[in-house]
């Protein structure tokens, strides 16, 4: 009988921990660009993570982003230059909308 009681009361308490415990819910980055075929890749770079997704028509999702600090890049095709946007901000299962980035020749 003590012995199921302590198996019992380490149950219970496993089963206390493992509710203890907040998941971290990943986020995203998406946005546009402009002119729509000028670009290949999207990219979102922080201190610990490097992140990318395809562009297709002019748009791009970039999933899987811990919460944090971001810069993003787009990898564009000649004649276009590469462009970055600092300062984005990935929060806790949220997508983050970077808006339109225009790209220049």
């Amino acid at each position: 009988m003590k012995n199921a009681k302590m198996s019992m009361a380490a149950i219970a308490f496993a089963a206390a921990g493992l509710f203890a415990f907040n998941a971290v819910k990943n986020g995203s980055v998406k946005g546009t660009v402009n002119p729509a075929d000028a670009a290949v890749r999207a990219w979102a770079l922080s201190s610990t993570d490097t992140l990318k997704a395809e562009i297709n028509k002019g748009t791009f999702e970039i999933t899987d982003a811990k919460p944090g600090t971001y810069r993003v890049i787009i990898e564009a095709k000649p004649p276009y230059k590469n462009a970055a946007k600092d300062g984005v901000t990935v929060t806790d299962g949220q997508s983050t909308d970077i808006g339109e980035i225009k790209l220049e020749q």
